[in-house]
């Protein structure tokens, strides 16, 4: 083994080595002083953009501030716009046009109509509304010579404005209607200008489920009538009255509405020995009507009743009479897309003769020497069927009937003018070569009887074309 020699040079760098490692940590070296100059300036970088966070994130809370105000500025304007001008956030109708909140659509038809008639006991006045249309009461009775006349009109002609508007939450709708049918005219005759009056046809409104205004009687059942070229068509039998009214009506499931009115009064009543009608205005009590509708696939259905008083104040005598009906009709659909069907409509009342028929018969006849007003019934009924044969051609086939009742108190010999019963039988065809127009052609054959037992016919040959729009 050797033995380690130690010399005073050994011992120097001992001492060398202890005190060089202070030394070298005390003295960096220049990469060292590099480095550390680097992580002053990152830290300096950092406090910098943690500065400028702080002050963006000031900035940022600052804007949102602004443009919430602004936008609350915004919807607070809008508001007051749409307040001021409501009609300009509102859509265009599909249909119609607009009238600030009130939407309206127009329509009507342009009708003509050209008759050749023949009555068997003596000719119809010029103007009457017989020569117009078929009114049976207006046919002549007796033993007069035959006579025939030919008519041309346009006073048929229809014009109405549909109304729907929302008020508060309730929709809002009107309806006006207008001919010229029953109006005189003042503006000429057929020598000249064939002038007539605008007449009021239908003009109501409705609110929610109710009904103020001009209307269709409740107790008729328009969807009975069939398809004439006459105004009316089946006369005898049909209910039809349009006077003003207060209706509710009201669905009450299963395809059933509930319909309720108090309507119009007045009466048309005779006096023993005197046919002619007069119109009283003495009623004080209105008339009260009721009917229930059902509606299906296979048809319609309609049960109405009515209920009313006959007053007539003559002389200082006042007297009145109850009044009342009944009335059942429908259509039947023949074939899925309703283009062929049955319609019929039987009415019984008494004292209702203003109801049917046009006042075929009095509503009650007057006995001066007594004050008191008799009864008169009334049964009338009508059948129609339209059979659709081709997709613009339709022929329709109908009849129509009444019958007139006086109370057995009253004697015969003052009622021998009164009509008595009264019955037709109609036949046309419908040809509708484009859309909106029809052309049609119709025959038909009436009678008349009084209670004398005298009697007279019709027979009409019309022809009809109507642009409807």
């Amino acid at each position: 083994m050797k033995r380690r020699i130690t010399t005073p040079l050994h011992l120097l760098l001992a001492a060398t080595a202890l005190v060089a490692p202070g030394t070298a940590f005390a003295q960096s070296t220049p990469r060292e002083a590099e480095l550390e100059a680097r992580l002053a300036k990152l830290e300096a970088e950092m406090q910098s953009l943690r500065a400028d966070l702080a002050s963006a994130r000031s900035d940022q809370a600052a804007t949102a501030a602004v443009a919430q105000e602004a936008a609350a500025k915004s919807d607070a304007a809008a508001t007051k716009v749409a307040a001021l001008q409501p009609q300009a956030v509102q859509a265009a109708p599909a249909d119609g046009f607009r009238s600030g909140a009130t939407t309206i659509k127009i329509g009507g038809f342009i009708k003509l109509t050209a008759t050749n008639s023949r009555f068997s006991e003596g000719e119809v006045a010029t103007n009457s509304l017989g020569r117009d249309f078929y009114l049976p009461q207006s046919i002549p009775v007796g033993s007069g010579p035959a006579a025939r006349v030919q008519d041309f009109s346009a006073k048929q002609s229809r014009l109405w404005l549909n109304l729907s508007t929302d008020v508060a939450g309730h929709a809002v709708k009107g309806y006006v209607a207008t001919d010229f049918q029953t109006s005189p005219g003042t503006q000429g005759s057929q020598r000249t200008t064939n002038g007539y009056n605008l007449a009021l046809r239908r003009a109501y409104i409705q609110v929610d489920k109710f009904t103020f205004g001009q209307d269709w009687s409740t107790f008729q059942y328009v969807g009975a009538l069939p398809e004439s070229t006459d105004f009316v068509g089946a006369t005898e039998g049909t209910v039809f009255v349009r006077q003003p009214l207060v209706r509710y009506s009201a669905p009450i499931g299963g395809g059933l509405t509930l319909h309720a009115s108090i309507e119009n009064a007045e009466s048309g009543t005779a006096t023993l020995g005197a046919p002619a009608l007069a119109e009283n205005g003495d009623d004080s009590i209105p008339d009260f009507a009721a009917r229930i509708a059902y509606a299906g696939k296979l048809g319609e259905l309609s049960l109405a009743g009515l209920a009313r008083e006959v007053r007539v104040a003559n002389a200082g005598v006042s007297a009145k009479n109850f009044g009342w009906g009944v009335s059942a009709a429908g259509k039947i659909y023949l074939a899925a897309d309703k283009g062929s069907d049955i319609r019929f409509m039987a009415t019984y009342g008494s004292n209702a003769g203003r109801y049917i028929g046009l006042n075929f018969a009095p509503d009650s006849v007057f006995d001066p020497a007594t004050g008191t007003l008799a009864d008169v019934r009334e049964f009338a009924a009508l059948a129609a069927v339209r059979l659709a044969v081709a997709p613009q051609l339709r022929v329709n086939l109908m009849g129509s009937y009444q019958n007139v009742d006086y109370a057995g108190s009253i004697p015969l010999a003052t009622l021998s003018g009164f009509n008595d019963k009264a019955w037709s039988a109609a036949a046309n065809i419908f040809w509708s070569p484009v859309k909106s127009i029809d052309l049609g052609i119709e025959y038909r054959h009436g009678e008349r009887e009084i209670v004398s037992g005298a009697k007279g016919q019709l027979d009409r040959f019309e022809f009809a074309a109507k642009y409807s729009f």
